[in-house]
């Protein structure tokens, strides 16, 4: 197959399964793997090596970055326990035994085997977020997912550095390896810290929707690329970066600028994840040629045997911690308000959050970036095998257990509390409200204050208030509720008509494109307001 139609069918390929990802209510990271391993098998297909170095730099850091920014700092202190458990003491567990499981059974060397380790030890926040909150998993569990996938990025890549340093270099010291994960980590965070606070001054200077987007953009390369050079934790500074700008964000961003870079990243991360599954497809068939030396039998065994020691693996970290809890709670109840909470943790939400541990783009960025040779120039042993299994892992847990999650929760009965999310919202929205009257009433005096404006807004607000408080009271007939939908409504409709209008201006040739759009951008805006 031509090169230019390779390209055409992969474009067309992840555009057919980001549509069925729409249709079918399936999680894109469920697509991407299955649409990744089928290109693998597409005649025509070139094999494909790809510069290591370049997949981690040029994938890793936004991925990292736009993962923290968006992950809520409250919910990280809030569930910092399990996420700490899951995301220090967990991938731990994982690295030591999938290299064992890899030694003895696959008969990796040692070294390699704990490059596997640390390969597949990390969740991924994408595809573990994304798969649960399809799901409708309960809003803790995501939290913990979110949390979990995001700080395990940086302590399974850290020893991911020190197993592929062992195997390159030929040698490795606990100790100094210790030392250095402590000195590595302080000085990212920093880095990121710095980073953070440099670009945040910047930004609160700026005013321009494009700058801004590439500044964003160019942000975790700034944090990423002088830690890197630097032999610190990398990750780690990518990862405070976002987390630092992500919470500072309301403060440095305007509305609208904040509306085009929301929606940069979730293209970019989508187009990142889609990229890194098309590339292993093209290089899948590569990797498979370099193991020509296993029969179909042994890479389907050693396949079920990592991805397996994986869950197995999540699942006795978890129920241990889970009965212990118990006991603790049985023995020293905490006491909150009037009432003792005795409510021990339930084995059903265990049972779902290991389930809930997915591998995905991060996972398949570091086993791309194993390096091709050694320090001697020899071939990095296993590395092909190592990418394969990895994959392996990639492929069970996303496609078998994101596909089955849904389906888990029905059984276990455990749903989000929507009610608590319904009102928690509502008192925000009121809460808010009040703040906008008592600043109008600040202002009224004000000699460019009109007292026909100050009123207008005024009666918007009380409205707001009425209607939200109407969602809060159990007696409520409804017609506050009904009256506004029927507005919005309303507003949909003479909006549309706007669009119409302006579109048939431009037509006619009485204003610009440019003037068209500016026009439908405040329509849309005013549009994207609107609930229904």
């Amino acid at each position: 197959m031509h090169g230019d139609l390779v390209v055409l069918a992969v474009l067309l390929g992840a555009g057919a399964f980001l549509l069925l990802a729409d249709r079918t209510q399936i999680p894109y990271p469920i697509l991407l793997v299955i649409g990744g391993t089928t290109l693998a098998f597409v005649p025509g297909v070139s094999e494909l090596v790809l510069d290591p170095d370049v997949v981690l730099i040029a994938f890793l850091p936004p991925l990292l970055y736009g993962a923290a920014f968006f992950t809520s700092i409250h919910d990280l202190k809030t569930n910092y326990k399990p996420i700490g458990l899951l995301a220090v003491g967990l991938v731990a567990a994982t690295t030591v035994t999938v290299a064992f499981v890899a030694h003895h059974v696959v008969g990796l060397p040692w070294a390699a085997a704990f490059v596997l380790g640390a390969v597949v030890s990390p969740t991924d926040p994408v595809a573990a977020t994304q798969i649960a909150v399809r799901s409708h998993a309960p809003r803790r569990l995501v939290s913990i997912v979110e949390g979990e996938s995001l700080i395990n990025d940086s302590t399974g890549l850290i020893a991911y550095k020190f197993a592929i340093a062992a195997v390159v270099s030929g040698t490795f010291s606990a100790f100094n390896a210790f030392g250095d994960f402590v000195l590595s980590a302080a000085a990212g965070v920093a880095i990121g810290l710095a980073v953070g606070w440099a670009v945040a001054w910047l930004r609160a200077r700026l005013d321009d929707a494009p700058t801004e987007t590439a500044v964003s953009l160019l942000t975790p390369y700034v944090a990423y690329l002088p830690a890197e050079a630097l032999h610190v934790s990398a990750v780690l500074a990518a990862v405070t970066v976002g987390l630092y700008l992500g919470w500072r964000s309301p403060e440095l961003v305007t509305p609208s600028t904040r509306i085009q870079i929301t929606g940069f990243w979730e293209l970019l991360s989508f187009g990142l994840n889609a990229a890194l599954f098309v590339l292993i497809g093209l290089q899948l068939s590569t990797v498979v040629d370099g193991l020509d030396g296993y029969s179909t039998g042994e890479l389907l065994g050693y396949s079920a045997a990592i991805a397996g020691t994986v869950l197995a693996t999540r699942m006795a970290w978890l129920f241990p911690f889970n009965i212990a809890s118990r006991l603790l709670v049985r023995k020293l109840p905490r006491i909150r308000g009037n009432a003792t909470e005795t409510d021990p943790p339930d084995y059903w939400l265990t049972l779902l959050l290991g389930w809930s541990g997915m591998r995905g783009a991060v996972s398949l960025a570091v086993a791309l970036a194993i390096p091709l040779t050694t320090d001697a120039g020899d071939p990095f042993p296993g590395r092909d095998l190592i990418i394969f299994l990895a994959y392996a892992v990639i492929l069970i847990t996303v496609v078998g257990q994101g596909l089955t999650l849904g389906k888990l929760i029905e059984v276990a009965g455990v749903y989000d509390d929507d009610e608590t999310v319904f009102e928690q919202e509502a008192q925000a929205r009121i809460a808010a409200s009040r703040a906008a009257i008592a600043r109008i009433e600040e202002l009224e005096d004000e000699e460019w204050v009109r007292e026909a404006s100050a009123d207008r807004m005024r009666r918007g607000y009380e409205f707001r208030i009425r209607r939200f408080e109407a969602r809060l009271d159990d007696d409520d007939d409804g017609d506050i509720e009904e009256g506004s939908q029927a507005f919005q409504r309303l507003r949909r409709h003479v909006l549309a008509a706007e669009r119409a209008e302006i579109v048939r201006a431009r037509n006619r040739g009485d204003i610009t494109d440019d003037i068209m759009r500016r026009i439908e951008r405040d329509i849309d805006l005013e549009d994207a307001r609107l609930e229904i």
